[in-house]
């Protein structure tokens, strides 16, 4: 009698009858998942209907340009300012911060000029001095010339600052010019200055007006800097990026040849190049140690843009040989305990290198991907922008007197001056504020900005299962081909693009909502984390890391489900949810290989792709620091080398990562093809083995325990027995 911890054999389901009539992927199949594809096309029809609205309604140039007090855009072609492209503050030290200043939410008259103050001056001064009033009168408003006109009647109209302060543009408006010298924060080598009152400033009150204005500067001082890196080395980026690409495509095609070979070597190879890593960083460490000037800790100085500082350091080259020691160690034991399922994985990666081999287009496919991803990515892009920018100009009271009950209230600029709010606060006006309004449509942007983001994750995910079925489908053609390659249908990606396609839109779009879904809640947990990342609640901190981690797991395992779904639907042409129960229960009856062997590919692939893009970055970093002598002279001068060098190496990982992701989607075809073969088929004349004989060889001495596939229907009675004796 079985004990009640005994799991029955059918508890993973039964494998799949056998099938003389089946030859590959599934020609004669029916639409699937009808009702999600009809939602799916309501979804972007709905987002068109949605970029619609949002280019009706929104005005890119009010993102671009910056407003001035009367709405009108600085610098816009075919109007009176298109020669003043930098908005101008009358009084700076009314504006509470940075953030305030750039939401042009600043209680003061904002100008637009062609250029920022260059010295110190206040009106009250130029009033005594009339030489200076052809500079100044170019920071008042348009039209006035009367220097004759009260000095207390031109500041309480604000006709024109009281104050101007030496400036330069930033983000297209005029900050302070700060200037830190030997630790004290000067402006044009001054401390302290005249405001509009004749009262004696420090500039240290210009700093808290605009507190954190210094480090932008100096943000955007870096950024120039690498802008001119990039606009210096583009071409010689692009080139490392070509020679990746040739380099994926050749190990690719050597795969086909000498996979067995050339995986070894990548495996020893990186280990000695991480072997090198260790042994140069301790030299460094070693040479460095005891140097009072390199026993500066990380911490303590800070970030800085010149990368070299951090070389000179003890405490870095330390940090850098235990992280490689660390990561030697790991690829070691991996190695040392699943040195068997290596050579398995190797050998599905040979065979994978031979389907790739004869159906070589499936190496260009990622470009497709590439192309409807970056679509996908630019309507998202413009469709924030248009929404972001969409709204009417807000027009509100803005006073001098800080006693003004009309304060921040909405006015009419048309008919403001016939009010009576100029008499009743002295020195009003109304100021542009921002782009709002209060009709239905704009009291739901955010609505439809959230509307806009899940759409977008939805289409991004529907991208890639479109690939991840269309490679499976050209993958699985081949393996069920019983003689290779007479036996595989001609264009084996165009047809599986086709029946993915006309079939089973709706399945990938239900695979791609469901993880867009987690996805969506994702992005909104991360987003409330940062907000309150300020919080002292250690709870509310516990349980916001508990359910992002949970989420991420979920992400994931939907991932993984999505990815072998995708391909039972390539095979066999069923709905969404039966094929991710096929491939579910046909991996648990497996789970054994699959635990191990799925991560071991994935581990030998990345080892491919840490390779090749360690190589060409090691390249890249001689050629940039001039380290080649040939060519020393054709290397372009930088501010900063590791901006095209880390551009360099991220690219092609990238690059890297494209190729070999075919490949990955290849072995995991293969090898879910290979246990529906294995349970179906028993090797004899009238049910053969589709797989290669070492694969099937490999599989049986790898694991005494598993069932030897070349018994035929024995071994199948083995897998059984042994599933049922695994979950006692």
């Amino acid at each position: 009698m079985a004990r009640k911890t005994d799991i029955p054999s059918s508890y993973y389901g039964e494998p799949r009858k056998f099938d003389p009539a089946f030859r590959g992927p599934v020609h004669n199949r029916s639409c699937t998942d009808v009702v999600c594809c009809v939602i799916f096309i309501i979804g972007i029809l709905g987002y068109i209907a949605l970029g619609s609205v949002a280019w009706i309604h929104g005005d890119p140039r009010k993102v671009v340009f910056p407003t001035d007090s009367h709405g009108q855009f600085c610098g816009q072609q075919g109007t009176n300012n298109a020669n003043k492209a930098i908005l101008f503050y009358f009084n700076i030290l009314r504006c509470a911060s940075p953030s305030v200043l750039i939401n042009l939410q600043c209680p003061t008259t904002q100008l637009c000029v062609s250029k920022c103050p260059d010295r110190f001056a206040t009106y009250r001064e130029m009033k005594r001095n009339y030489k200076n009033w052809e500079y100044y009168k170019q920071f008042c408003r348009p039209g006035f010339d009367n220097p004759d006109k009260p000095v207390d009647q031109v500041l309480r109209d604000e006709d024109c600052p009281s104050m101007i302060v030496p400036s330069r543009p930033f983000l297209q408006r005029c900050f302070p010019d700060f200037v830190t010298r030997n630790g004290t924060l000067t402006v044009r080598n001054q401390r302290s200055f005249q405001d509009g009152d004749g009262v004696t400033r420090s500039v240290a009150d210009l700093r808290d007006a605009a507190n954190g204005i210094a480090s932008l500067l100096d943000a955007k001082e870096v950024g120039m800097k690498i802008f001119e890196d990039y606009a210096s080395s583009w071409y010689w980026i692009l080139i490392g990026l070509v020679i990746t690409m040739v380099v994926s495509l050749l190990f690719i095609l050597l795969l086909r040849f000498t996979a067995g070979v050339l995986l070894w070597l990548v495996i020893f190879g990186v280990l000695a190049a991480l072997g090198y890593g260790i042994w140069h960083c301790y030299w460094e460490f070693s040479s460095l140690r005891g140097n009072s000037d390199a026993d500066v800790t990380l911490s303590q100085i800070g970030f800085q843009a010149d990368f070299s500082i951090y070389l000179q350091l003890s405490q870095t080259w330390l940090v850098f040989m235990i992280s490689l020691s660390v990561i030697e160690a790991i690829i070691i034991l991996i190695l040392i305990f699943l040195r068997n399922r290596i050579r398995i994985a190797i050998a599905l990666l040979k065979e994978g290198s031979r389907a790739i081999g004869y159906i070589m287009s499936t190496l260009f496919y990622p470009i497709i991907t590439f192309f409807l991803l970056a679509i996908c990515i630019a309507y998202w892009a413009m469709t924030a922008v248009f929404l972001s920018s969409s709204g009417d100009a807000v027009y509100k009271v803005m006073s001098t007197q800080s006693k003004c009950v009309y304060a921040n209230q909405t006015c009419d600029p048309e008919t403001f001056s016939q009010s009576s709010l100029p008499v009743a606060c002295q020195g009003s006006q109304c100021a542009f504020a921002f782009y709002g309004g209060e009709s239905l449509y704009h009291r739901y942007i955010l609505l439809l900005q959230l509307c806009n983001l899940f759409l977008f994750l939805w289409l991004v995910n529907f991208t890639i299962a479109l690939g991840q079925c269309t490679l499976a489908g050209a993958f699985a053609s081949y393996y069920w081909a019983l003689k290779k390659p007479q036996d595989i249908p001609p264009f084996p990606l165009f047809s599986s693009f086709g029946r993915a396609i006309r079939y089973h839109t709706g399945s990938l779009a239900f695979g791609a909502l469901i993880l867009a879904v987690v996805q969506f809640f994702r992005i909104g947990l991360e987003y409330l984390d940062h907000k309150l990342k300020g919080s002292h609640n250690a709870f509310t901190r516990f349980l916001l890391c508990c359910l992002k981690c949970c989420l991420w797991c979920l992400e994931r395992f939907i991932k993984f489900m999505n990815r072998n779904a995708y391909i039972m639907i390539a095979i066999y042409g069923k709905n969404f949810c039966t094929s991710a129960k096929d491939a579910l229960f046909l991996l648990m009856r497996n789970v054994v290989r699959v635990a191990v062997l799925d991560k071991v590919t994935d581990f030998l692939l990345f080892l491919g792709k840490l390779l090749i893009s360690g190589s060409v970055g090691v390249l890249a970093f001689f050629f940039f620091t001039r380290k080649i002598p040939v060519i020393q002279e054709e290397v372009p001068s930088l501010n900063y080398y590791w901006v095209p060098l880390l551009t360099v190496i991220f690219g092609s990982y990238l690059v890297a990562h494209g190729f070999f992701n075919v490949y990955a989607m290849c072995v995991d075809t293969l090898f879910l093809c290979f246990l529906e073969d294995l349970e179906t088929n028993d090797g004899s004349a009238a049910r053969p083995f589709y797989m290669s004989n070492s694969l099937k060889n490999l599989f049986n001495k790898s694991n005494s325990r598993q069932p030897n596939i070349a018994n035929g229907k024995a071994g199948s009675e083995k897998l059984t027995k042994s599933g049922k004796t695994r979950h006692r």
